[in-house]
């Protein structure tokens, strides 16, 4: 019975063949133009900053109630 085995190409002809599927597939891609680049961007900023200061006043609101509830018993 003859044990053949399936030998691996060399790692840099793999390698060699990966970054050639990438290549290919980056011409693919669909691109955004850059107004859309621009509009996402505002939009992320715009939601970073609303849920920053939704977060900030969570924070000043539990502070004054940890402070209201120290200061109970003085």
């Amino acid at each position: 019975m003859a044990n053949k085995e399936v030998k691996k190409p060399n790692v840099f002809v793999r390698m060699g063949k990966k970054i050639k599927e990438v290549f290919s597939e980056l011409k693919r891609v669909t691109w955004p133009t850059f107004p859309k680049v621009v509009k996402a961007t505002c939009v992320v900023l715009v939601v970073v900053i609303v849920l920053g200061l939704i977060l900030t006043g969570i924070n000043q609101g539990l502070q004054a109630l940890l402070s209201l509830i120290t200061n109970i018993g003085e």
